[in-house]
């Protein structure tokens, strides 16, 4: 009976639809036109209800473990348990059946989830349950093994993000961490079986580890390898009872290792700190980095560019004009910042002045230079609630320097009434046509029309 099926499946192989049907404990395809038919396996009608189909996965689900069979018939369990998982989870989800009941099994990947795919998981078991066909013989673009890409000398490298404070930035740190990753079993030493067992090559792959897929890309298809689900790429693997007890057959372990990393002064965002040969460790292969991309969080003071630092500088009215020393802020090390003005009688700042510092910006890496400070000076005025002498004001005009602004002459002149809290944002919204003030009418680049009359 299975040489008589191969053969049929081996002339109709270029329909690409295939059924899986019962006989006893074995399993084999039949041509039927309609593609695996996910209902017979988990045996409901195909108007079954979810409560049916989810009593029925049970059922299956229970008979089919591979804990509850003998030994010996734990690999074909295994098989079928996996075949009942995956019509449960399509047949289950509405979505995913109705696209089942609409393609069959074309509408899926590899995974279950919705999406073309060349290798889907069932081809996998089915390419298992037939020993050497390998994917169906290894036909191009249905499953068969492919040829192995490289492979790589390093695990991959980890890759993570890291916020850090200005403070951190501009004197350095060390930081230490605790850190889960993977190490090779000390058990088999990476083997992922017992001492004397044999790992079975993967049919599914050939032993290649990888097999050819289909994918969507837009209206075309494109085939490209990808791991093989039956080994995970390994191109081999053990049977459950040669699996090693420690790291059951996946040759790593986990394991806690504390870490420490130092952030030099200096440092920016974007700047990599690297610990090499801390990431998982891979059998057969140099363990990865983990690289860790530093982030600069914003500084309620302090902005920073390159090597140099700007902060706003408030002072008062009279601070601005008569002088003053004292600190004026605290840098990022702690220290305080104190300034003397002026640096000669009669000197005055204004509104948006720039005070250079030299020297007092962020450190360079590897050098004892530091980059500039700039101090922006912020006038602060008097509020509401001054309220001088009319003595007072008198002496300021007669103190202050008087307007050189020559007087604006009209022919007529009008004495008018202000706010003296309005807001800007107010500006243009009085249009009755709902315009801003801030747009012209033409901005779009269209010439302007005259109104009809």
């Amino acid at each position: 009976m299975f040489a008589a099926h191969s053969k049929q499946i081996l002339l109709l192989f270029h329909f690409s639809v295939f059924s899986i049907v019962s006989f006893g404990e074995a399993y084999f395809l039949t041509m039927d036109g309609a593609g695996i038919d996910l209902y017979e396996i988990l045996e409901v009608e195909h108007g079954a209800s979810k409560d049916e189909i989810r009593k029925a996965y049970r059922k299956a689900a229970l008979a089919s473990h591979p804990d509850k069979v003998p030994e010996a018939e734990r690999e074909a369990a295994e098989i079928k348990f996996k075949a009942v998982q995956q019509a449960y989870d399509i047949l289950y989800d509405e979505d995913k059946r109705h696209l089942y009941d609409t393609h069959g099994m074309s509408a899926f990947d590899g995974s279950g989830n919705p999406g073309m795919g060349g290798g889907p998981d069932l081809d996998d078991i089915l390419a298992q349950m037939f020993g050497g066909m390998g994917g169906m013989g290894g036909m191009p673009g249905h499953g068969g093994g492919g040829r192995r890409p490289p492979k790589p000398r390093k695990s991959p490298d980890e890759e993570t993000k890291y916020e850090v404070s200005l403070e951190d930035l501009y004197k350095g740190k060390t930081v230490k961490f605790a850190s889960t990753k993977n190490v090779i079993c000390g058990l088999c030493k990476g083997k992922g079986g017992k001492d004397k067992a044999v790992a079975k090559e993967c049919s599914t792959c050939g032993g290649q580890g990888y097999k050819e897929v289909l994918r969507q890309m837009g209206p075309m298809l494109t085939s490209s390898m990808a791991p093989c689900t039956v080994c995970d790429g390994q191109g081999s693997f053990f049977a459950t009872k040669d699996k090693c007890k420690k790291c059951k057959g996946k040759k790593v372990t986990e394991e806690k290792k504390m870490l420490e990393i130092y952030i030099p002064r200096g440092a920016k965002e974007g700047d990599r700190v690297v610990l090499e040969g801390e990431a998982d460790q891979v059998p057969d292969q140099e363990p990865g980095d983990i690289v860790f991309h530093l982030v600069e969080t914003e500084h309620p003071i302090f902005r920073r560019a390159g090597p140099d630092l700007t902060a706003d500088l408030e002072i008062t009215l009279a601070e601005a004009l008569a002088g003053f020393s004292r600190v004026v802020l605290k840098h990022l090390d702690g220290r305080g910042i104190e300034i003397t003005h002026p640096k000669k009688p009669g000197d005055v700042l204004s509104p948006g002045q720039v005070l250079k510092i030299p020297g007092e910006g962020m450190p360079l890496k590897k050098s004892d230079a530091r980059g500039d400070l700039y101090l922006i000076v912020d006038i602060k005025f008097p509020d509401k609630d001054w309220t001088p002498s009319p003595e007072t004001l008198e002496k300021l005009r007669e103190i202050l320097p008087k307007s050189t602004q020559p007087p604006i002459t009209t022919e007529s002149v009008d004495e008018v009434d202000y706010e003296s809290d309005a807001d800007i944002e107010a500006f243009g919204q009085g249009d009755p046509r709902g315009g801003s003030g801030w747009q012209d009418d033409d901005e779009e680049g269209e010439p302007a029309q005259c109104a009809t009359q």
